[in-house]
């Protein structure tokens, strides 16, 4: 049974900066490219960031670039994400996704999702 957990989320100042983690098991991690989405109360869900199998290239959303960095550790099964100058905006709950065949931003090309950690930026 494919599992990714979340962790790393909680409460954070604005300008602040938290680092996730999502633990995968289930799966052979290294065929799989991860994602991060978020979702805020009342909006639709966002795609984040996104990184290949190898670790090599990453992707962004538009809101996030230059201060996210996506980042995996095939050796651990993990991906994190690295949030710095962290703006209320970013209020949301992160999930985690796995996909195969050809990287995307878009949600439906992701096979796995996490349950997702909460994420609250303070002003």
């Amino acid at each position: 049974q494919v599992q990714l957990v979340e962790s790393g989320g909680g409460l954070v100042q604005v300008g602040g900066s938290l680092r996730l983690s999502c633990a995968a098991s289930g799966l052979t991690f290294s065929n799989y490219y991860m994602g991060w989405f978020r979702q805020a109360p009342g909006k639709e869900r966002e795609f984040v960031a996104t990184v290949t199998r190898s670790g090599i290239m990453t992707y962004y959303g538009d809101s996030v670039k230059g201060r996210f960095t996506i980042s995996i550790d095939n050796a651990k099964n993990t991906v994190y994400l690295q949030m710095n100058s962290l703006k209320p905006e970013d209020t949301a709950v992160y999930s985690c996704a796995a996909g195969r065949g050809a990287v995307g931003t878009g949600a439906a090309m992701y096979d796995y999702w996490g349950q997702g950690t909460q994420v609250t930026v303070s002003s």
